[in-house]
């Protein structure tokens, strides 16, 4: 059974980071008023915005994650019965 589970969940990570994309591309425009945020190799911009930006991206990423992978392992169990821990 678990090996259903590891095909769904790679679409799911590749939606997930579409998404997590989208939502910092969003959040960066609300915070900076800039479209894009910058590279880190962008000397023009200062290294706190550069930081800030990756910190942000970081936690979006990751928040975006826990949340897809939670979800499908609930999912997992409820249409299994079975935990992917077992």
């Amino acid at each position: 059974m678990k090996l259903l589970y590891k095909p769904l969940s790679l679409v799911i990570s590749a939606l997930g980071g579409v998404l997590a994309g989208a939502v910092f591309k969003k959040s960066w425009q609300a915070i900076s008023g800039d479209d894009e945020a910058p590279k880190a190799t962008a000397t023009e911009h200062r290294i706190r915005e550069v930081l800030l930006a990756a910190a942000l991206q970081g936690a979006i990423f990751g928040v975006v994650k826990a949340a897809l992978d939670r979800g499908g392992a609930e999912a997992f169990e409820r249409t299994t019965g079975k935990k992917l821990e077992d």
